[in-house]
């Protein structure tokens, strides 16, 4: 196999698994849309969230139109090399480009913008404890999720326990906190527990924490999509440049 056919290759196998790569994102998109009961049915019903939240609430569109995206890019790429078409290379080199640069925007926006993400932050922050406690051990949509939400990440609260004081859980339950709020135990636990050595940390600080401990492993992700992006075009615009004739 010459220099030629080991491109078009690597162009197959590439594209062939950005196209799985899309159809997956897409399914997921759509069932984010479709599952009355995820996570972002529950952002919705937020009593005082702040507008920014909204935003968030579109991710299952976003999702879907990335999905699409990758659909498309991927069946130009293999088609474009198993066909050899100078058309389908051209765009998608065209399109490859296009999400190169809107990546490069985005990171520079998330950049200049990032001091305002905690003041969202802090806005969600309240939001949920509010949330908490007017809907806790009440509503048991709610509930559930906030139950499936800390025993999945064991953690407590938004913050910490304190914010289930005057919950309805908390006054039904004698003044006591949920079980995912202590350490070893399944039952609802005291104050004496959440002063202790027992005590759960917030989901926020927990979330937070993960992000943290993982942003070197995230740059790197981020930097490995850029440089297999800009192989991408490279190799396009190679097979471009080597094809003698367009083939529509």
């Amino acid at each position: 196999m010459g220099c030629y056919g080991f491109l078009k290759c690597m162009m197959f196998v590439f594209n062939g698994i950005i196209f799985l790569a899309g159809a997956a994102v897409l399914g997921v998109g759509i069932w984010v849309k479709v599952d009355s009961g995820s996570i972002l049915s529950f952002l919705g019903k937020i009593e005082d969230a702040p507008p920014e939240l909204s935003q968030v609430l579109n991710v299952g569109y976003l999702l879907i139109a990335l999905g699409g995206l990758l659909l498309i890019i991927g069946f130009l790429g293999c088609c474009g090399a198993i066909k050899e078409s100078k058309c389908m290379l051209l765009l998608f080199f065209i399109i490859i480009l296009l999400v190169f640069l809107a990546e490069v925007a985005g990171a520079i926006v998330i950049l200049v913008f990032r001091p305002l993400a905690d003041e969202l932050f802090s806005k969600v922050g309240r939001a949920a404890v509010h949330n908490i406690k007017q809907d806790y051990g009440q509503d048991p949509d709610i509930t559930g999720l906030w139950n499936t939400t800390m025993t999945t990440l064991k953690c407590c609260g938004f913050y910490n326990a304190t914010d289930f004081v005057d919950s309805p859980y908390y006054n039904d339950q004698g003044m006591k906190f949920p079980p995912q709020c202590c350490r070893n135990t399944d039952q609802p636990c005291n104050q004496t527990l959440i002063d202790g050595s027992m005590a759960v940390s917030g989901c926020f600080q927990k979330v937070k924490h993960l992000v943290d401990e993982n942003t070197v492993a995230i740059v790197a992700v981020a930097l490995g999509i850029a440089a297999l992006e800009i192989c991408a075009m490279a190799v396009s615009m190679i097979l471009y440049c080597r094809m003698g004739s367009t083939r529509a």
